[in-house]
């Protein structure tokens, strides 16, 4: 075992135990991977905030329900799940299923990073539109496996699904996701004028259509749009 490892668990011995100083330093650990994930459900900095925040409430006080034989993140990633699953379902908006979704928008990076550097570099409402749109049971495993880099195991702890489930579910929403994003680069080119390997551009030359978005490389291997 690391000494990261052993390190946090005598901080969670501590906490159970009543350590305010143990558990702040868990908090401490936890609040940026937790708040990435708020966020990602969620769609907006405040909520992602109160969320992340009441995520460690409700671990503080069930600090005795926690099996140390389960990796305490992911059972902080499974309180946080379900409780932006809740705020989700009180919102006056239809959540589209991945299943009925027509148009998804671009997703830009895959690279976990911190939220400011998340917010600065990626395209945030570009990604935000296209998970905003995912049913909340796509949603997570999405974040987990590519925004936490969590194993298949681990997301299967989290969620409380088989690895055999999470795997499915992430190659339905990559393969869904490659097929509507060559709907959304194929609508975006003007009409081919009877030239069907390219578009004409300015002075005559012939431009390719575009390059799928780089995402597709490193979220959706061997799932190109066809």
């Amino acid at each position: 075992m690391s000494e990261v490892l052993e390190l946090e668990e005598s901080w969670v011995r501590a906490a159970r135990s009543g350590d305010r100083v143990a558990f702040g330093k868990l908090v401490d650990s936890y609040m940026r991977p937790v708040f990435n994930l708020t966020y990602r459900m969620l769609g907006n900095a405040p909520e992602a905030e109160d969320a992340a925040q009441e995520t460690f409430l409700r671990a503080w006080s069930r600090l005795g329900q926690y099996d140390p034989e389960h990796k305490f993140s992911t059972w902080l990633f499974s309180i946080a799940n379900h409780y932006c699953i809740d705020r989700l379902r009180k919102r006056r908006t239809v959540l589209i299923s991945i299943d009925d979704n027509p148009v998804l928008e671009n997703l830009h990076d895959d690279e976990p990073m911190p939220e400011q550097e998340t917010l600065r570099h990626e395209q945030s409402a570009e990604i935000q539109a296209l998970l905003g749109q995912l049913d909340p049971d796509y949603r997570t495993p999405v974040i987990l496996r590519y925004w936490e880099n969590l194993s298949y195991e681990e997301i299967a702890a989290t969620l409380q699904l088989t690895v055999p489930a999470v795997k499915s579910r992430l190659f339905r929403a990559r393969q869904r996701m490659a097929d509507l994003m060559q709907r959304r680069e194929m609508a975006t080119l003007p009409p081919a004028s009877g030239n069907s390997s390219g578009r004409v551009a300015a002075g005559g030359a012939v431009a390719e259509a575009a390059e799928p978005p780089r995402f597709l490389n490193m979220i959706m291997p061997g799932l190109q749009p066809r």
